[in-house]
C-alpha cells in the first residue's frame, strides 16, 4: 500500500478524533479567589488613615481578586499625593485571599525655615509660599515656592538673587523640615534704558511702548526702575509690534543686553530695522453680498499706504462685523499677502459669505436667581430679527455691565428651520450685594465713619431672598464730626417693563460743615423718573418733599442769619436733560457732558419755600498726546422767588469755593457775606475751570488747573467781582476709590477772601 492511499484514511481518523474531543467534557476555568480581608500596614513614621486608603481602592472585601484592579489601586493611591511608596499583594487563605497593602506615607511638614532674608521681611516672603507646617510634604510645591521667592526678589530689583530649597526628612518619624536658603546678592536699579540701531523711529517713541524704565523720583513707589526678565520679554515684543505697525515687517529686536555696575544696571535693546514696506494691490475675492467698493470703505489697508499686519487684522475684523450685521454669522474671512516688486506687498482678502440667518429663539441658562426678563430686556436683538452679530456683541456687553454675572457667553446653534438659528446665552451669576463700613476724611467734612448695604440685583417682591429683579437698593448710615446721614434708596430701572427708570429715597441729614455759626438739618423723600432718548441723551423729572431746618444758630451771629433760624417745608418739582458722550465715567479721556436742570418750589405745590431756578453745567474732555487730558468745565445758575416768596432761604442760595469748584478758596467762601464776614450765598453764579492732567505712573496722575467764578447777590446777576485761582494737584486711583489732592492759590480775590493757598482733599468720582 502506497502513502497516497493512506491519506483518505488518515483524514477520516483525524476528523473522528476531533469530533470526539469536542464532545468530551471540558475542565471548568479556574475562578478568581474572593478577597476575604484587607490588611493595611505602614512603613516609616508617617501614616495615612486606613479609611482614606480603602476609599481610593477598587479592591473590596467580598469581590474577586484581580491583578488589574491592584495595578489601578496603586496608581490611585499615588495620585492622592500623600503616598511616597506603596506595595499590594495577595496572600492565600482557606476560603480566598488576604490582601496586604504596605504604604509609606509622605512626611508631614513640621517647620518652614527662611534663611538669608535681610533686605526683605521674612513675613512678606511667607505670603508668597504655599508650603505650611502640618502640610504633607510636596516636593513639587516646594520647588514652586522657591521660584516664587526668587520672582518676588526680582520684582524688587534683586537681579542677582539665588534661592535654594531642601527638605530634611526624618523617615522614622515621618516628619520633614523645609528650608529655603536665600543669597540676596544686592539690590539693583536701572540706570539707563537705551535703544541701539533705530533711525526710522525716534527713541522717545520707542520708550513709550516699553515698560522697563530707569529709576527716578516719579516711579520710586512703583515696580518701574527694577529689572524684570518677564518685562524685558514683553518689551521686545512691544518694540517689534511698533515697527511692524510702521511697515517694518522684517524688523528684529535682539535679546536685551544687561550690564551691571555695582548696584546700577544698564539695559540696551538692539534693533535691526530692515526696510519699510508699502501696500501694493488690495483685492477682495468671494464678495457677492457687498461690492468690493463697499467693503473697501471700511478698510485701513489701501494701496500706497504703509503696510501693517495690525491694520490687516483690523480690516478682517471690520469685514466680519459688516457681514455679521446683516446676519451672515457663518461668514469667514482671511487675508493673504504676497511680495509685489521692491518693498511692496499685495493683500488679498478671501471671503466665504455663507447664508443669511435670522434669530429663531433666545435661550438663556445659568441664571438661577436673576429673572429672565432682566436679561432679555438688555438684548439688542429679538426672535425674528436678522442675526446681527454686532448687536449680539453689544448685548453681551450690556449684560456684563449689569455686574450681575462673572461670565457671559453667547453663541448660535442650528435649528430645523433653514436660515434660522437659536441664540444661546450662558451666564454665571456672582454676588451682587455688599456690606461696607469704614472711615474717611475730606477737607470739607473732616472725619466721618459709614456703614452701607447695597444690592445691585434687588427684587422688592421676592421675599425673603429679595434678589433677581434688577432693582438697585442702598441703605447708608454716615456719622462724622460735621455731618450725619441716613439714606434708604430704591431704583427700578425698567418701570412697568418699559425703558423708564423710577427711583426714590428717604433721607435724614444733618450738616455743620456748611457754616461755622449754624447747623442745617434736612429730612424727607424724593422720587425721580429718567428716560433715555437715544444713545447719549436722557431726560428726568422728579418731586421732592423735605423739611429744612436752620438750627443751633450762634448767639453772636448776624441778624441776617438769625432771621433764617427755624424750619421750612419745601415741596419741589424738577426737570432736566443730560447729554453725555464720555468714554468712561472713571477716567474720562474723550467726550462731553451737558446738563440742564430747572426747578420750582412752593406756590400751588404747597410748603413755605416759594422759589424757582435753573442750573446749566458743561464739561469737555480732550485727549492729547502722551495720554494727557485737557478739561474745560463751566456752570451758570440762578435762583429767584415767586408766588408769596419774600427771599431765597439761605439753604437754597448759591455758593462757590472748595474742592469741587474754586479750589484756591475755603468751602462756600466765594460770594456775598454778612457784616461779620460769614458767607450767606447769592442768587446767581458762574464758574469756569481749565485743567490739564498727565500720567506720572500707573494709577497716579498730576494736574495743573485754573478756576474762576463769581457769585451775584441778586437773581440773574452775573457781573459781580471775579475770584480766580491757579494750582497743582495729584490724582490717585486707590482701592478705596479715586483720591484728589489739590493746592490752589488765589489770583483774584474780593475783600472778604485772603490770598493764601488752600489745600483741598476729596475722595470719589465726580458725576
Amino acid at each position: 500500500m502506497n502513502f497516497r492511499s493512506l491519506i483518505p484514511v488518515l483524514a477520516t481518523s483525524i476528523a473522528l478524533v476531533s469530533e470526539a474531543l469536542a464532545q468530551a467534557p471540558q475542565p471548568a476555568p479556574a475562578s478568581a479567589p474572593i478577597v476575604r480581608q484587607i490588611d493595611v500596614q505602614y512603613a516609616g513614621g508617617g501614616a495615612v488613615a486606613k479609611e482614606k486608603i480603602l476609599a481610593n481602592m477598587r479592591t473590596r472585601v467580598g469581590r474577586p481578586y484581580s491583578d488589574q484592579s491592584v495595578e489601578e489601586d496603586i496608581r490611585s493611591l499615588y495620585n492622592t499625593g500623600n503616598i511616597s511608596n506603596v506595595r499590594i499583594f495577595g496572600e492565600p487563605v482557606s476560603d480566598g485571599v488576604k490582601v496586604i497593602v504596605v504604604v509609606q506615607a509622605k512626611a508631614e511638614v513640621t517647620e518652614v525655615v527662611i534663611q538669608g532674608a535681610s533686605q526683605v521681611k521674612e513675613s512678606r516672603l511667607r505670603k508668597e509660599i504655599s508650603t505650611k507646617p502640618k502640610d504633607t510634604l510636596n516636593e513639587s510645591a516646594v520647588e514652586q515656592d522657591r521660584q516664587k521667592i526668587a520672582d518676588y526678589y526680582s520684582t524688587k530689583g534683586f537681579t542677582q538673587v539665588s534661592v535654594s530649597a531642601k527638605s530634611e526628612i526624618d523617615e522614622k518619624l515621618g516628619k520633614a523640615r523645609v528650608v529655603f536658603n536665600i543669597d540676596e546678592g544686592g539690590k539693583t536699579a536701572i540706570r539707563s534704558v537705551k535703544f541701539e540701531g533705530n533711525s526710522a523711529i525716534k527713541t522717545g517713541d520707542i520708550a513709550k511702548v516699553v515698560k522697563t524704565k530707569p529709576k527716578s523720583l516719579l516711579n520710586i513707589f512703583s515696580k518701574s526702575g527694577r529689572l524684570n526678565n518677564d518685562l524685558l520679554d514683553e518689551d521686545v515684543k512691544s518694540i517689534r509690534e511698533l515697527y511692524q505697525s510702521k511697515g517694518y515687517v522684517d524688523a528684529q529686536v535682539g535679546a536685551p543686553r544687561v550690564t551691571t555696575d555695582g548696584a546700577r544696571v544698564d539695559v540696551v535693546f538692539p534693533i535691526t530695522e530692515g526696510a519699510q514696506y508699502r501696500v501694493g494691490k488690495v483685492t477682495y475675492t468671494g464678495a457677492a453680498v457687498f461690492t468690493p467698493d463697499e467693503i473697501s470703505k471700511l478698510a485701513k489697508i489701501r494701496s500706497g499706504e504703509v503696510y501693517s499686519p495690525q491694520a490687516v487684522r483690523a480690516d478682517v475684523k471690520s469685514i466680519q462685523d459688516l457681514y455679521g450685521s446683516r446676519g451672515y454669522i457663518d461668514f469667514q474671512a482671511g487675508a493673504n499677502t504676497a511680495p509685489s516688486g521692491s518693498q511692496m506687498v499685495d493683500v488679498t482678502f478671501t471671503l466665504d459669505e455663507g447664508v443669511q440667518s435670522y434669530v429663531e429663539r433666545i435661550n438663556i441658562s445659568g441664571n438661577t436667581r436673576t429673572k429672565d426678563k432682566v436679561l432679555r430686556r438688555e438684548f439688542a436683538v429679538a426672535p425674528g430679527d436678522v442675526f446681527n452679530t454686532v448687536r449680539v456683541d453689544a448685548s453681551k456687553e450690556r449684560l456684563r455691565n449689569l455686574n450681575y454675572f462673572s461670565k457671559v457667553e453667547a453663541y448660535p446653534s442650528d435649528t430645523l428651520v433653514p436660515g434660522r438659528k437659536d441664540l444661546n446665552v450662558l451666564v454665571e451669576e456672582k454676588r451682587t450685594g455688599s456690606f461696607n463700613f469704614g472711615a474717611g476724611f475730606s477737607s470739607i467734612e473732616n472725619l466721618l465713619g459709614f456703614a452701607e448695604i447695597t444690592q445691585g440685583n434687588f427684587d422688592v417682591t421676592r421675599w425673603p431672598h429679595l434678589t433677581g429683579g434688577g432693582q438697585k437698593f442702598r441703605m447708608r448710615v454716615q456719622y462724622g464730626t460735621k455731618r450725619k446721614d441716613f439714606v434708604i434708596a430704591l431704583t427700578e430701572p425698567y418701570f412697568l417693563d418699559r425703558e423708564l427708570s423710577l427711583g426714590g429715597e428717604v433721607f435724614y441729614r444733618e450738616a455743620s460743615f456748611t457754616s461755622s455759626v449754624y447747623d442745617e438739618r434736612r429730612y424727607g423723600f424724593d422720587i425721580t423718573a429718567r428716560k433715555r432718548f437715544g444713545q447719549f441723551v436722557s431726560g428726568r423729572v422728579g418731586y421732592r418733599l423735605e423739611n429744612v431746618g436752620i438750627q443751633n444758630v450762634d448767639s453772636e451771629a448776624s441778624q441776617t442769619i438769625r432771621d433764617e433760624q427755624g424750619d421750612r417745608l419745601k415741596s419741589e418739582i424738577s426737570t432736566g436733560v443730560r447729554y453725555d458722550t464720555r468714554d468712561s465715567i472713571f477716567l474720562t479721556r474723550r467726550g462731553e457732558v451737558l446738563d440742564l436742570s430747572a426747578y420750582v418750589a412752593g406756590g400751588f405745590l404747597g410748603g413755605k419755600t416759594d422759589i424757582y431756578g435753573f442750573d446749566l453745567e458743561a464739561t469737555k474732555y480732550i485727549l492729547l498726546p502722551w495720554d494727557t487730558i485737557l478739561t474745560f468745565a463751566g456752570e451758570v445758575a440762578s435762583v429767584s422767588t415767586w408766588a408769596e416768596g419774600d427771599r431765597v432761604p439761605i439753604f437754597d442760595r448759591l455758593y462757590l469755593g472748595g474742592a469741587n469748584n474754586l479750589r484756591g478758596f475755603k468751602f462756600r467762601d466765594v460770594g456775598p457775606k454778612d457784616e461779620d464776614g460769614e458767607p450767606i450765598g447769592g442768587n446767581s453764579l458762574w464758574r469756569l475751570t481749565a485743567e490739564y492732567t498727565f500720567p506720572i505712573m500707573d494709577k497716579i496722575r498730576g494736574a495743573v488747573f485754573y478756576d474762576a467764578g463769581s457769585v451775584g447777590g441778586t437773581s440773574f446777576d452775573f457781573g459781580s467781582s471775579v475770584n480766580s485761582d491757579v494750582g497743582i494737584g495729584v490724582r490717585l486711583d486707590l482701592p478705596i476709590g479715586p483720591v484728589r489732592l489739590d493746592y490752589g492759590i488765589p489770583v483774584q480775590a474780593d475783600k472778604f477772601n485772603d490770598s493764601s493757598g488752600k489745600f483741598q482733599f476729596n475722595i470719589g468720582y465726580q458725576f
